[in-house]
């Protein structure tokens, strides 16, 4: 009787042969692509080194040859925010490269993702895909979309140029805000632009110098300041001033537009009873930047923080901080125009993280209203 010869050595032998194509492909195949693209980001993970170079390798064509040699040059936006993945799609679809998948996977594998610019750009298909890639680092880029985020400080507004696409500097521009021109008709003398660099987005000529900037800030401020929005403080007693600097304070305690004209009311009321504002973000503004946390707004505050000795800190002064905290959206301003009308003179965040608040009359309901 013959003995059935075991299938397992050849099985063996088959898994090892398989073993090593893969650990081959895994070395091999981003060499290759190291070779043809540059080096792999820093921060690429093995896999990502592996599927990016394996796509780049693959469709090597899509980046060394042009869509349309003899194309014409169009204008491409890039919008704030746009993910590589949209960026690449709509090239495609824009007819300037050959293969959508493959120019993402260039982007992520040279690290360019993360310093393609926002703004207006002159790109012809008659470049190649990698060409286009490096076009996307700014040496095209004829005008850049500049954001003013809501409830954002001087000095966050300044630490956005670096990626901005704009030659300006944070300390030229911190130094232009600090003591700024031509703003006579909105800010006292010498006020800072703090709460009056108005927010929004803005496209800008690449060349626009940091004087340039805050001027065009300014005026746009001064634009939405209506006759409505002036009447409006002054209606409760507050100069045009005086109503920023409120406004500044509940953009950066209202998580949704819809609270801030109960907000409004709320510090009215303690205003018209001589009652401290004791909010948060003025102490969080007095204390300035937290190298810790590596943010302008210390989060949480410490028993010790609402004792800093400052005139912004309104736990410690009673009345309107000196001036402007942040700059406010036109919502808050609007919600310090026209507040609602009510006996409130507390609010809590809801424990359900909705960032919507709680209101209360007494001390004592607003004390029921801490979350557990």
């Amino acid at each position: 009787m013959k003995r059935r010869r075991s299938c397992f050595p050849a099985l063996l032998l088959v898994l090892l042969l398989a073993l090593i194509v893969m650990v081959a492909a895994a070395i091999g195949i981003p060499a290759l692509a190291w070779k043809s693209f540059g080096a792999p980001g820093p921060s690429l993970n093995s896999w990502q080194r592996f599927s990016y170079a394996f796509e780049l390798v693959t469709n090597a064509g899509d980046l060394t040859q042009a869509r349309d040699p003899a194309g014409a040059e169009q204008t491409f936006v890039i919008q704030p925010g746009e993910s590589v993945a949209s960026i690449s799609n709509r090239l495609e679809a824009a007819g300037l490269i050959l293969g959508a998948r493959t120019f993402r996977a260039y982007l992520l594998w040279t690290g360019t993702d993360t310093i393609i610019q926002t703004g207006t750009y002159r790109l012809s298909p008659a470049l190649t895909g990698q060409a286009i890639a490096q076009a996307l680092k700014s040496t095209t880029l004829t005008e850049v979309t500049f954001s003013v985020l809501p409830g954002w400080r001087m000095e966050e507004v300044a630490a956005s140029l670096p990626t901005s696409g704009l030659d300006i500097t944070p300390e030229d521009f911190l130094a232009v805000a600090s003591a700024p021109p031509s703003a006579a008709d909105i800010l006292p003398a010498g006020a800072s632009a703090e709460g009056f660099l108005s927010v929004g987005n803005y496209v800008l000529p690449r060349s626009t110098s940091a004087e340039q900037l805050v001027y065009l800030l300014l005026q746009s401020f001064s634009s939405r300041l209506t006759p409505e929005l002036r009447s409006g403080f002054a209606g409760h007693g507050l100069s045009v001033y005086q109503g920023v600097t409120l406004a500044s304070i509940i953009q950066r305690e209202a998580v949704v537009d819809e609270e801030m004209p109960m907000l409004a009311s709320v510090f009215y009321n303690r205003l018209a009873i001589d009652m401290p504002l004791q909010t948060d973000p003025t102490v969080q503004y007095a204390l300035g930047y937290n190298v810790a946390q590596a943010t302008w707004w210390t989060n949480p505050l410490s028993s010790q923080d609402f004792q800093f000795n400052s005139p912004y800190n309104t736990y410690t002064y009673a009345g309107l901080p000196p001036g402007p905290i942040s700059n406010p959206s036109l919502a808050a301003l609007q919600a310090v125009a026209a507040p609602a009308e009510s006996n409130y003179y507390y609010f809590q965040a809801r424990c359900d993280k909705s960032g919507l608040h709680n209101f209360s009359e007494t001390y004592e309901q607003h004390q029921h209203n801490n979350c557990p």
